[in-house]
């Protein structure tokens, strides 16, 4: 299976969320997954956790003993990369680890931010 194949897969599985209507998801935990120097350079999503994509399904397993507190099974986990691909991949695997609705930003971060959405210019320290 091709890496197109396997996006065009996980794609299907998601209800991806439009840049405009990440601000309106009730009960929703944004989770940035970009590295630091792209967060660093272009900005953050205010109010976005950044966890490394090496520990994300260890820090969001809803049962695990690892994860991070503040979000449920039920929680709609939207997971935002550069520019819309990895964070596909990266939630079709938190569906997979019990979260549901987890999905990702269409266009990742670059298409918010060309939409005019706010910007928190410091990089937040990530969870690892």
């Amino acid at each position: 299976m091709s890496a197109e194949q396997l996006l065009e897969e996980a794609r299907g599985a998601l209800d991806r969320v439009e840049p405009h209507e990440l601000a309106d998801l009730p009960n929703s935990l944004v989770v940035d997954i970009r590295p630091h120097h792209n967060r660093a350079a272009e900005g953050e999503i205010p109010g976005a956790l950044p966890v490394e994509r090496i520990v994300l399904e260890w820090r969001l397993d809803p049962a695990g003993e690892h994860r991070i507190p503040g979000f449920t099974a039920d929680t709609t986990v939207v997971v935002v990369c550069n520019e819309g691909y990895a964070s596909s991949l990266a939630a079709r695997d938190l569906q997979r680890v019990g979260l549901p609705n987890a999905t990702d930003l269409v266009g990742g971060f670059r298409a918010y931010a060309a939409a005019g959405l706010p910007v928190h210019p410091t990089p937040t320290p990530p969870i690892t």
